[in-house]
């Protein structure tokens, strides 16, 4: 099975992030040597988790495109929320080595040099950063790559902390005040940590297989849209996610007396109907249940020939009832 064209993209692109990484680490570097500023260390430190980032994302973007295989029955695609995990811990590391360096400086004192040089060379990672991050971000929403996703909004929050870093600069350039260079150091350094957070949190909710209540709320929504009365109810709806792609389980009531032909053509109808409205690979498990007397009460077939019970209340598939584990009544809907 080959690469699609899309996995290959994301691959190249992802190459790209990581050579300029590269580069501009080295020109952060040559700017805090030029300078001994702590707020540009500060900006080198996460150019090196940019650069580490980078090429873990171009690792796992890589085995995430490999096909499944006997020992990986579900795919790959579970490596993206490893290495962003990797990458939220790293950008962690680096959050507490800039404030304990920020930290020695506003005890100890330090001066700084050739903030003019410094200026320039951090401002103009900046603007390389943000663009790179903003078409990261955007493939990777394209393509559903949490990796490229990560890897954007990670490039993102380091212009923000290298724009800082620049203002910082000009101001002490202008006021001769090092103790602002520092200070800026350790308020950059507490951001990082939070983004690390952020990014190992979400890693950690897909590792774990975390619900998402706001896709199948949105699932829940399409449904209710489109449904047909024989679909008398949807519940133990659950939807995993690997890597871009995505598998739903799910269990569906249908009239008891449908023959097996029949009834497995209207879950066909309703599996094709999802995967007709989606931008995403998905793999569905979905399971025929047969409606009980209970069903009668939400069933909302006019003619049904052997209704037991009249029809009391329509069921309103949200996010929360279309994955409770039982067949819903009208009982437990109160």
């Amino acid at each position: 099975m080959k690469k699609s064209k899309e996995q290959n993209s994301n691959i190249a692109f992802q190459k790209w992030i990581a050579a300029v990484g590269i580069i501009l680490f080295v020109g952060k570097l040559v700017a805090w040597k030029l300078t001994n500023s702590d707020a540009v260390f500060s900006d080198a430190m996460e150019s090196i988790v940019n650069v580490i980032s980078a090429f873990l994302g171009l690792y796992a973007l890589y085995l995430a495109a490999k096909p499944r295989d006997e020992n990986h029955p579900y795919g790959h695609g579970k490596v993206e929320f490893v290495t962003s995990a990797i990458e939220g811990s790293l950008i962690s590391i680096a959050g507490v080595m800039i404030i304990y360096e920020g930290c020695n400086s506003l005890i100890l004192g330090k001066t700084l040099n050739k903030l003019d040089w410094g200026i320039w060379i951090v401002a103009a990672t900046a603007i390389i950063n943000y663009v790179l991050g903003y078409i990261s971000i955007r493939i990777g929403k394209k393509e559903n790559s949490i990796v490229l996703i990560s890897s954007g909004k990670h490039l993102q929050s380091d212009t923000i902390t290298t724009l800082g870093v620049t203002v910082s600069l000009v101001l002490v350039y202008i006021t001769k005040i090092y103790w602002i260079d520092s200070v800026v150091a350790l308020i950059f350094g507490a951001y990082i940590i939070v983004v690390g957070y952020k990014i190992i949190r979400r890693s950690l909710s897909g590792i774990m297989d975390e619900a998402d209540p706001e896709m199948l709320g949105r699932l829940a929504r399409f449904l209710n849209k489109n449904r047909k009365a024989q679909w008398i109810d949807i519940h133990n709806m659950k939807i995993q996610q690997f890597g871009s792609k995505l598998h739903i389980d799910a269990h569906l009531t249908l009239p008891w007396y449908f023959e097996l032909r029949t009834a497995h053509n209207e879950m066909e109808a309703l599996i094709k109907l999802i995967a007709k409205n989606t931008d995403r690979q998905v793999e569905f498990n979905f399971h025929m249940d047969d409606c009980k007397p209970t069903s009668c009460a939400i069933c909302q077939i006019k003619d049904c020939p052997v209704r037991q019970q009249n029809f009391t209340k329509k069921v309103e598939w949200d996010g929360e009832n279309i994955s409770q584990p039982g067949k819903h009544t009208v009982e437990n809907l109160l």
